[in-house]
């Protein structure tokens, strides 16, 4: 329905077509947890490969998840933060790390 207006008894009403409301879809933190047994280089390697960070920004967080304990690799909607939270603990279970990857709702 396109703008218009309506005479009712002498009043005049004007109509609006009504705008739905788009929602984004929730979105998820993919944090990375710290060990003592997976090297800093392949953390630096992992977030570049799968998070596309350069290295300056995979190093900058490389160094928050080991003196934190914990570091965003990057935040997205859940079907991409639940495959990127998949895609990295299977890689790194493929090259013998402890590394942990989860997903947690912004």
């Amino acid at each position: 329905m396109s703008n218009e207006v309506r005479k009712d008894s002498g009043q005049g009403i004007a109509l609006e077509e009504a705008k739905p409301k788009l929602q984004h879809p929730p979105m998820y933190k993919v944090v990375m947890l710290n060990d003592d047994y997976t090297p800093m280089d392949f953390v630096v390697q992992v977030l570049q490969r799968f998070f596309h960070h350069p290295r300056e920004k995979a190093v900058q967080i490389m160094l928050q998840i080991h003196t934190q304990g914990r570091g965003v690799a990057g935040v997205f909607p859940a079907e991409i933060a639940e495959t990127k939270t998949a895609q990295v603990n299977s890689y790194a279970r493929q090259h013998q790390h402890p590394l942990l990857t989860v997903m947690e709702k912004t």
